[in-house]
């Protein structure tokens, strides 16, 4: 036998040494049945996911309008009750403002489609090139449309049902959290060791905050949009500009149909103003359509969640492609809460060379004073105290990036 401090450490010849090497423990395996079993379960409760996500959205949106207004002195239940029924309001206001309109747009288009139409024709017949088109818009029946397109309808119409009972249920979850929300919390923390209790507050906190920048995202993005529709339909004289600009504004916060829900009633109200009316109309819609989704959204949400603008538009196609409207919808937070968490973990990217030592140091710190007083606590008392720490060291981490500036 050779000893150890004689053995070679030279592979044998034609052998290429290993860099990485993977053992694959008991431990190992067992927890990646653990995560592939999570993963499955993940994906057999899709729907119930997504309310919860969507509840813990309101949530984080409408959290720091209630603790402001408890700051000046109206109890938690009160709060929440103004918050939910002013937002109740402001939605039902807005449909008020846009369906009733829009129904009678509809309507006066579908009356005028057939004189449309023949115009339509006319102006096409006139070229060899687009003579084929006009014939095939001459011989369209849409008796066997409806008929062809009446299962389809059907379909829908029971997905927007249950989607709109899922949007209801999201509703009143966040509703119950709100209200609940010191015992909830206390559960949370009582479930994890005291010696992570910082962690998990300043994880809370970052993920409201992003949770914050997303709706302040989307509503600058919506109220640009419905702004510019308002301002376009005004000039061109078209009728409706209000409802219809509010209409875009909405139909803006969802990806890709978008912006079909924001120019196909804009185009069609603008036809009873004539071709060249409507042609304005549709290239600047367009034209702004893509000035946001290449020049605003990325700079826009890029800022408040820190993301770079590759990283946004990688975020939209992947969260699109792999979970249709919703997630392109929570694409962004997403992605911007994956990077918190890895930069809250401290893991070390593989071309990542940065010292934390001071940062580690001030975490100490603040696990320290929180330790101290929070002995003997109830989870729910120590998960205030932890919050106001971790609050305390955002704030002195704000002053400093400024005076750094």
């Amino acid at each position: 036998m050779i000893p150890p401090a004689q053995r070679s450490t030279t592979p044998p010849p034609g052998r290429v040494p290993s860099i990485w090497r993977i053992e694959l423990t008991t431990r190992t395996l067992v927890m990646a049945a653990l995560a592939v079993g999570a993963c499955s379960i993940l994906l057999r409760l899709g729907a119930v996911v997504l309310v919860l996500v969507f509840a813990l959205f309101l949530v984080g949106t409408l959290g720091p309008i209630v603790e402001w207004l408890e700051k000046k002195k109206i109890r938690r239940g009160f709060a929440v009750a103004i918050v939910f029924v002013s937002l109740m309001v402001l939605v039902v206001g807005l449909f008020a403002l846009t369906i009733p309109t829009l129904v009678q747009q509809v309507r006066s288009l579908v009356a005028g489609e057939p004189a449309l139409r023949a115009r339509v024709v006319s102006a096409l017949s006139h070229s060899s090139l687009t003579a084929p088109l006009a014939g095939s818009l001459e011989k369209i029946d849409y008796g066997s449309l409806a008929r062809s397109s009446g299962a389809s309808a059907l379909a829908y119409s029971v997905k927007s049902i249950a989607a709109i009972a899922y949007v209801v249920t999201s509703i009143f979850l966040a509703l119950y959290i709100m209200i609940d929300r010191d015992r909830l919390r206390g559960g949370l923390y009582a479930l994890v060791p005291r010696r992570h209790h910082i962690r998990l507050s300043r994880i809370l906190l970052n993920l409201e905050i992003i949770v914050g920048g997303y709706i302040r995202g989307q509503v600058v993005t919506s109220a640009l949009m419905a702004g510019f529709t308002f301002l376009l339909l005004t000039v061109c004289r078209v009728k409706a500009a209000l409802a219809l600009g509010v209409l875009a504004g909405v139909a803006d916060v969802f990806p890709y149909i978008g912006v079909f829900l924001s120019i196909g009633p804009a185009v069609a109200a603008a036809a009873s103003r004539g071709a060249v009316i409507v042609g304005v109309v549709l290239a600047a819609m367009l034209a702004y359509e893509e000035l946001e989704s290449r020049f605003l959204v990325p700079r826009i949400y890029g800022k408040v969640l820190k993301l770079p603008s590759s990283v946004v538009l990688f975020s939209l196609l992947v969260g699109g492609e792999l979970l249709g409207i919703a997630g392109a919808l929570l694409a962004l937070p997403i992605a911007a809460a994956i990077i918190m968490f890895i930069q809250e973990l401290h893991i070390d990217l593989p071309g990542e060379d940065v010292d934390k030592t001071e940062v580690v140091a001030e975490e100490a710190r603040a696990e320290r004073t929180y330790e101290s007083r929070t002995a003997g606590m109830p989870a729910a008392e120590a998960a205030a105290v932890a919050t106001e720490i971790s609050e305390q060291q955002a704030e002195a981490g704000d002053v400093k990036r400024k005076g750094m500036t």
